[in-house]
């Protein structure tokens, strides 16, 4: 949590990482938004209460189309990582 409430610092009031307009960091960093829902599960946290303008930053980049084709869903990502959590012994 403590690396995501340093990305909501930088983030800030920006619409971007960039400012205004989405750029190469905000392309680096959505990428790991499908795995919000993975990490809230099994940590037994809420990133919406925690961090919420990084959440809004996340639902405004998955209106781009770019982004929402591209990004598996969260919970393709839950699935896969219960399976592999599962596979390793880790239940």
């Amino acid at each position: 949590m403590r690396h995501l409430k340093i990305l909501e610092g930088e983030l800030g009031e920006k619409l971007y990482f960039n400012g205004d307009s989405f750029g190469y960091l905000d392309i680096a960093l959505i990428t790991f938004s499908c795995w919000i829902h993975t990490y809230e599960t099994f940590g037994g946290f809420s990133v919406k209460k925690e961090c919420p303008k990084l959440m809004t930053w996340v639902r405004r980049c998955m209106e781009r189309e770019s982004v929402a084709k591209t990004l598996p869903s969260p919970l393709q990502v839950y699935q896969i990582a219960c399976l592999v959590k599962k596979k390793l012994g880790f239940e």
